[in-house]
């Protein structure tokens, strides 16, 4: 620990000053105090940040890396085919509506066939309370 930094962190703050003291002395010349300071900020900010960042569990460097690869190195085309599960589920009974037939859903049809298989084949005669037919 260097001044309460991780070495990570002390030598890309480093890196950072030394930007901003070469672009000072870079561009002295060419521009005015107020402005090369700003240029100086600018200049020395990313350095700055990249020993400070953190990106889903990556280091800067790591993210600029994984950035270019996937994006320069090793591009994909993504294809988006959606699915719609609501026009899938309700087909039997859109397609049975464009022909005009009734459209019996799956239920029904199970309720229809449990109906059947439990009526009675023969049916008895109503009986009086002593058990005789009537």
């Amino acid at each position: 620990m260097f001044f309460g930094l991780s070495m990570r962190q002390f030598i890309f703050s480093v890196l950072a000053c030394g930007v901003a003291v070469g672009l000072y002395f870079l561009l002295r010349p060419q521009f005015g105090t107020e402005t090369l300071s700003w240029m100086c900020i600018l200049g020395a900010s990313p350095f700055a940040m990249m020993g400070f960042i953190k990106y889903n569990g990556m280091t800067a460097e790591q993210f600029v890396w994984a950035w270019i690869k996937s994006e320069f190195l090793m591009p994909k085309k993504i294809l988006f085919s959606p699915d719609n599960l609501y026009y899938e589920a309700m087909k039997p009974t859109l397609e049975a509506h464009e022909k005009g037939l009734p459209a019996m859903q799956k239920k029904q049809k199970q309720k229809a066939a449990k109906a059947k298989a439990k009526k009675p084949k023969h049916s008895k005669k109503p009986t009086k309370r002593g058990g005789r037919p009537c």
